[in-house]
């Protein structure tokens, strides 16, 4: 079978995914100990009744599956509570696993399940640049699911529709976003938060020379720097908003570029003087909770952290933080598309059962009640605009929402995403470990280049 990948890339799907990502959120990694958030939330806002739960009982009742859910934050708690509701109106028993803190473990993870036809699990959390990759392994869901993804962001479906199929449903969607204390700014003289990179990195040297006479463990900026997935979207950023490209662009390599060099030395510069030293092996969870503990000025991660900071079981800055469009060089301010779907393994002994699961996951009351106990922003437009979820989701504001977003170079990759995407990332570490940007982007080139021959 031909396999393509209809990625977020074209100006028409940006346009489409726009409408619900007024519309997106999450991200990968986590902290246990920091993610109380959902839980206490969902104390307010139970999760929702299963819709015909009892013909599904009849049908399905006793049958288990298993379900590769999400690690970041809150969220495994969120999937514990669902999968509870989910099984006391059905019957059909959910085991929920988290998968591994970082994307590309993931991705080896379901890649090793498929590739051996095991049916150790049902259903899966999935990357929204990972579908065509995955295709062949997935169950097509048009049949069944085909009429329920209408009322999600026609983009998105678009993206998880390969050669026909509708191999995944929407989830949540991602955007990166710039969270910083409010208290802070104030403190130091600072009315607004910084516009470009030139600034964040000025403000945070004040604020972090300034907390740090009563508070050594205080930097003044983090942000995911470990050679790993969420360092290819965080670089994917600082690229476009210095007008150096996407890594890729009309299928041709172009990492290598001096505006492209010049922003990594710059990121480069400030390890360890505004960030932590330690920062080149932050995840998303290593950020957040550096952020919420109250250690850090500035940050950048996915909405899902909003939550986190808002709950005080897990943040020490509740009520003193906001979030804002990440910075700019030369260029525009930009967020890296992000976004997770739910697909159904091929292999499973339980199909049917998995869809249903699947269709409760991803409907409306579901998309409601992720974004009011996890701030998981919705690809339904309908529940984007609804008066509580957007309550609960400040950066559901035109002008954050709005943002430009950028995606990832899937399209051009293919199903040698993988590898492509973890040779940006292990040479742009090394890069923040010290090696000039000038010595590390050309290798970058030739192993980009050598996947795309």
């Amino acid at each position: 079978m031909k396999i393509r990948i209809v990625v977020l890339a074209t100006a028409a799907l940006l346009v489409a995914v726009a409408l619900s990502m007024n519309v997106a959120s999450a991200g990968t990694a986590g902290s246990s100990a920091k993610a109380s958030s959902a839980t206490s939330a969902a104390k307010a806002y139970p999760a929702p009744k299963v819709p015909g739960a009892k013909a599904l009982k009849a049908k399905y009742g006793g049958q288990s599956i298993t379900f590769i859910g999400d690690s970041v934050g809150g969220s495994h708690n969120r999937d514990l509570a669902l999968a509870k509701q989910f099984t006391k109106d059905t019957g059909i028993k959910v085991k929920v696993v988290p998968h591994p803190a970082a994307s590309d473990a993931s991705y080896s993870q379901l890649a090793r399940v498929f590739s051996s036809k095991s049916s150790s699990f049902d259903v899966a959390m999935i990357d929204v640049v990972w579908p065509g990759a995955f295709a062949p392994y997935l169950v097509d869901l048009k049949p069944k699911l085909g009429q329920a993804s209408k009322q999600h962001a026609q983009g998105i479906v678009q993206n998880d529709t390969i050669d026909g199929k509708l191999v995944a449903m929407p989830w949540f969607g991602d955007f990166g976003i710039l969270y910083y204390r409010t208290d802070l700014l104030k403190k130091y003289g600072y009315t607004a938060p910084p516009k470009t990179w030139t600034q964040l990195f000025a403000m945070a040297k004040k604020i972090q020379d300034g907390e740090q006479a009563t508070n050594d463990q205080f930097y003044g900026f983090v942000f995911q720097g470990n050679s790993y997935e969420g360092l290819t979207c965080d670089a994917l950023e600082w690229y476009q908003s210095a007008g150096a490209g996407g890594f890729i662009d009309n299928g041709k390599v172009t990492i290598d570029n001096p505006k492209g060099a010049r922003i990594l030395d710059q990121f480069a510069a400030q390890i360890g003087k505004v960030t932590p030293r330690d920062v080149t092996t932050y995840q998303e969870g290593e950020a957040h909770t550096a952020f919420v503990g109250g250690n850090a000025a500035f940050m950048r991660n996915w909405p899902y952290a909003y939550s986190i900071g808002q709950d005080p079981k897990s943040s020490k800055i509740v009520g003193k933080f906001s979030v804002t469009v990440l910075p700019h060089a030369s260029g525009k301010s930009v967020g890296t598309v992000g976004g997770w779907q739910l697909a159904v393994n091929k292999y499973s002994k339980h199909v049917d059962a998995s869809i249903e699961f699947v269709r409760y996951m991803t409907s409306a009351p579901v998309q409601k009640f992720n974004a009011i106990t996890n701030t998981n922003v919705p690809t339904i437009p309908a529940v984007a605009r609804d008066k509580a979820v957007v309550k609960a989701n400040p950066y559901l504001k035109p002008e954050i929402a709005s943002v430009m977003r950028v995606t990832r170079p899937a399209n051009s990759l293919k199903t040698h995403y993988n590898e492509g995407s973890k040779a940006i990332y292990q040479g742009i570490n090394q890069i923040l470990n010290g090696r000039p940007a000038s010595s590390v982007l050309p290798s970058i080139q030739s192993k980009l280049d050598r996947i795309l021959r």
